[in-house]
């Protein structure tokens, strides 16, 4: 499996020339060409900012719904109080409640991939926050996932709303559509979230802003951005 696999890496490979940086809507094609997997591989942008984030004046990050969505099923955990549990399941939450969820998750069951919760939970979460923090789940206000309105929040969430954040060395990583959603879709949705990132420029970056960009499939190969295309 592993030599097929690296044949089909290698093929792939071949078509991408790793010293140029590629026009943006190229780039996207040749995405789609060199995609080696035999499932819908997830689109994958990687953006390198001249930031530095240990000043919380520099951390660029926000949160947008993407035209097209992520193409992925995502598991939303809403943790409220009883009188929000009908709102919350009617917006489509998979999982509902306060002390009956955190029991569960303190046992090491994990089944979701976001949490929004209502403000004054939070008190309640502090026993799962280091288990909820480490994976990246904790709900958070900057992110819109601590909020009264619970069922908007859930709501935007299933139509593909995503969140982007530099990491600790001030690259942001986000997953922006399937192979299948095609060239002009998967277009759409990377062009607003570079949109979104150049107007978040902090006001202490001098000089570039963008040192660089990339795209990449699952299990596929990493393409460059130029990133005169980009802003």
């Amino acid at each position: 499996m592993a030599k097929k696999l690296s044949k089909k890496y290698a093929a792939a490979a071949a078509k991408v020339d790793f010293d140029k940086k590629y026009a943006l809507e190229e780039a996207v094609a040749l995405l789609i060409e060199t995609s080696t997997t035999k499932f819908d591989s997830s689109i994958e942008l990687h953006v390198n900012l001249n930031v530095n984030v240990k000043h919380a004046d520099q951390i660029v990050r926000g949160t947008t719904i993407l035209p097209h969505g992520t193409g992925k099923k995502v598991r939303v955990a809403a943790f409220v109080e009883a009188d929000k549990e009908a709102e919350a399941k009617k917006a489509g939450a998979d999982l509902v409640g306060l002390e009956t969820l955190i029991a569960s998750i303190e046992k090491g069951k994990i089944d979701f991939d976001v949490a929004v919760a209502q403000p004054q939970v939070m008190k309640s979460l502090g026993k799962i926050a280091r288990t909820l923090g480490t994976k990246g789940l904790m709900p958070n206000p900057k992110a819109g996932t601590v909020t009264p309105d619970i069922g908007k929040a859930i709501e935007e969430i299933k139509k593909g709303k995503v969140e982007y954040k530099t990491d600790k060395t001030g690259i942001i990583h986000s997953v922006l559509g399937k192979v299948s959603f095609g060239k002009a879709k998967l277009l759409e949705n990377i062009k607003l979230l570079l949109e979104l990132i150049v107007q978040a420029r902090p006001v202490a970056v001098k000089g570039t802003y963008i040192i660089s960009v990339s795209l990449s499939t699952t299990m596929g190969p990493g393409i460059a951005v130029d990133p005169s295309t980009v802003s």
